[in-house]
């Protein structure tokens, strides 16, 4: 039987995944940031696998967000999200993170988020 084409895709996503958690893990030290994209939105959040729990979080869903953006999916909204989860770890006193850009490539907007967070001091 022939599978169709977007499960072939979702498969070799989750095989990806699989994958790249096998390397990356996140300690109360170093934590890991996670990379979303939906078509709609984008969202991070710094996560501590330890302990099981999300850290900060931020995402272009959030209201004083779009406020800010014309659109909430492009180049532009991806460096705002990127201060934000910036400016939560630094309340929170996290200078270092593991950075899981899930199953996108470092283009675009997932490198527009890490380079953002980069400039506010937040280390990889």
């Amino acid at each position: 039987m022939i599978k169709p084409k977007f499960i072939i895709k979702d498969i070799k996503k989750r095989r990806l995944r699989k994958s790249i958690r096998k390397k990356l893990n996140g300690t109360p030290e170093k934590p890991r940031m996670i990379v979303f994209l939906s078509n709609k939105y984008l969202y991070t959040q710094v996560y501590d696998d330890i302990s099981g729990e999300v850290l900060a979080s931020a995402s272009t869903i959030e209201k004083e967000v779009k406020a800010k953006l014309k659109s909430t999916k492009n180049l532009e909204a991806a460096k705002v999200v990127g201060e934000i989860i910036a400016e939560r770890l630094k309340k929170k006193k996290i200078k270092q993170v593991v950075f899981d850009r899930n199953v996108y490539p470092f283009l675009g907007r997932v490198k527009a988020i890490a380079d953002s967070a980069r400039e506010k001091g937040i280390k990889f």
